[in-house]
């Protein structure tokens, strides 16, 4: 297994997830969406956008050099805010980025984890998050007890029971 470890998200840690949230557009070999044409983008944008609100929660994966290298939170979001894995009020819907290089070595499992133990110590009965068709990490999502709830365009919406 990689050398790293994981820690909370920080208020200051808002420029990184923005830049995972670049990597998880970004997902495909070889993929080139800018950073602009993604952070202007409102689903992505309501993903980090005023990064830390009192509900949010999240954890940042380090190298051994203390180098952060993936992030996964979630965020509370209403029904009338665009989102791509938004099934219901407080659901929260995870979001998660990993650097390509860090990929495959247990970051997102170890962070995806992290992640549903505070879930289900703040007392959500389930985590909800989406995924585009083809994308590897949809096995992972499988394998950490996401299933499919519903499919819009080129997208899956899984949900994650934490009780």
């Amino acid at each position: 297994m990689a050398d790293f470890t994981i820690r909370p998200a920080v208020v200051s840690d808002g420029s990184f997830l923005a830049d995972m949230v670049v990597e998880a557009a970004n997902w495909r070999a070889g993929a080139t969406r800018p950073r602009p044409s993604v952070l202007s983008d409102p689903v992505y944008r309501n993903y980090i956008a005023g990064w830390q609100r009192p509900a949010d929660r999240g954890f940042v994966a380090v190298d051994a050099q203390g180098r952060p290298i993936g992030a996964a939170w979630y965020r509370l979001l209403a029904s009338d805010v665009a989102a791509h894995g938004f099934v219901a009020a407080g659901v929260p819907e995870l979001i998660i980025g990993v650097r390509p290089v860090w990929r495959a070595q247990g970051v997102g499992r170890a962070l995806i984890q992290a992640l549903a133990d505070v879930a289900r110590a703040a007392g959500y009965a389930r985590l909800a998050l989406s995924v585009e068709h083809g994308n590897h990490a949809e096995s992972l999502y499988r394998s950490e007890g996401f299933s499919v709830v519903a499919s819009r365009g080129n997208r899956d919406t899984m949900v994650r029971l934490l009780s």
